[in-house]
């Protein structure tokens, strides 16, 4: 599967089948984590067949799950910038994921950390829980926003931009909220922004919606702005 299709194809699921990961699958996300890990220096990691984290804990309607056993916990450092590398490479992670045929949902406060199942670095905290599995069904796309309410730019922007648009729209945030934008600068630079959210998770959200719109515009038709 192409990752814009997967991209396309991925929706948040919150209720899972009592069905196991596949060695094989459970093998090729441990290796992209492994990848990702020394690269970017995140502390990601797979845990499977454990049901207590999610099991019994809801925070609103919106969030309640049913049947995880197996998610990925995403410990990092605090600061922006490492809530954003969280966004970027856990994205990539739930892209492999629905690659392989697997349902997933970021969560940020809907889990419970369960001792024993992962350990922190020092200086680290666990940012989100992203479950992870068979769901019991595909999920649902939400209703698209207009997606001038999400980019500036002085013109009509290129082809390569406005698909860029369409795939960072398609990124899960939280309670969809959608917090961002994307200017485009001459010379095919573009600046990112973020606005303030009571449920926080702005920059969790930035960097999701980044990694999808590198896939769809082609990070070889600009260069973000510093």
């Amino acid at each position: 599967m192409e990752l814009i299709e997967a991209i396309k194809a991925r929706h948040s699921v919150r209720t899972y089948l009592n069905k196991p990961i596949e060695t094989a699958k459970a093998a090729t996300l441990r290796a992209a984590i492994e990848r990702i890990n020394q690269d970017n220096g995140l502390n990601i990691q797979l845990v499977l067949d454990e049901p207590k984290a999610f099991n019994g804990l809801f925070i609103t309607t919106y969030g309640q799950f049913s049947g995880v056993k197996n998610y990925l916990v995403v410990a990092a450092p605090k600061g922006k910038e490492w809530e954003e590398k969280v966004g970027y490479y856990g994205e990539e992670l739930v892209i492999l994921a629905q690659s392989l045929g697997l349902n997933t949902c970021w969560a940020g406060l809907t889990y419970k950390k369960i001792p024993g199942t992962f350990t922190l670095r020092e200086g680290d905290i666990v940012h989100c829980l992203i479950a992870l599995g068979y769901g019991t069904i595909p999920g649902v796309q939400h209703p698209q926003k207009p997606m001038e309410r999400f980019y500036e730019s002085d013109g009509l922007p290129p082809e390569w931009f406005r698909k860029g648009m369409e795939a960072a729209l398609l990124a899960p945030t939280a309670v969809n909220q959608q917090k961002f934008k994307f200017i485009l600068h001459p010379s095919n630079v573009v600046e990112t922004k973020t606005f303030f959210s009571p449920w926080g998770y702005t920059r969790i959200d930035l960097g999701i919606a980044k990694y999808h719109f590198e896939i769809g515009a082609g990070k070889e038709n600009f260069t973000w702005k510093i």
